[in-house]
């Protein structure tokens, strides 16, 4: 399978993982929704900022997956402060994802910026898509 993961532009974060400031995406909620049990290690993660703009400008790979098992609010906030460092959270972030009862942590590594490309956007509005080749649904940009 191939992911395609939505990054917080108010956050910077597609910047952050492309310097290597960051290497960890999350995801929450409260129940188990994707991409909870879905990623697995090896995996291309293509990455959008959540800008607007549409454009998939940078690539990685799952080095790590981990999906939690049921948490209460101070579980989920343990397991978000004890992978801080790899998640760089912003203080709004922080208050997002904490107190999410199942919470999905993937690991990236080799990001890396790639030649800019937009999609085919279904009716799906997820933050997290999953397709078998990203060439599914792969549109270039036309000047």
């Amino acid at each position: 399978m191939e992911l395609l993961a939505y990054c917080e532009a108010k956050a910077n974060e597609l910047a952050r993982f492309v310097k290597g400031e960051k290497s960890m995406l999350i995801r929450g909620a409260t129940g188990r929704k994707l991409p909870y049990g879905k990623v697995k290690i090896g995996e291309p993660v293509y990455l959008i900022e959540n800008d607007g703009k549409g454009l998939i400008i940078a690539k990685g790979e799952v080095a790590e997956v981990i999906n939690s098992d049921r948490l209460s609010e101070e579980e989920s906030i343990e397991l978000i402060l004890d992978q801080m460092q790899k998640l760089r959270l912003t203080d709004d972030q922080f208050k997002r994802w904490s107190g999410k009862r199942y919470l999905c942590l993937i690991e990236l590594k080799n990001v890396t910026s790639i030649p800019p490309f937009t999609y085919e956007r279904a009716v799906n509005m997820d933050d997290w898509i999953t397709v078998e080749s990203i060439d599914e649904i792969k549109k270039e940009i036309s000047d």
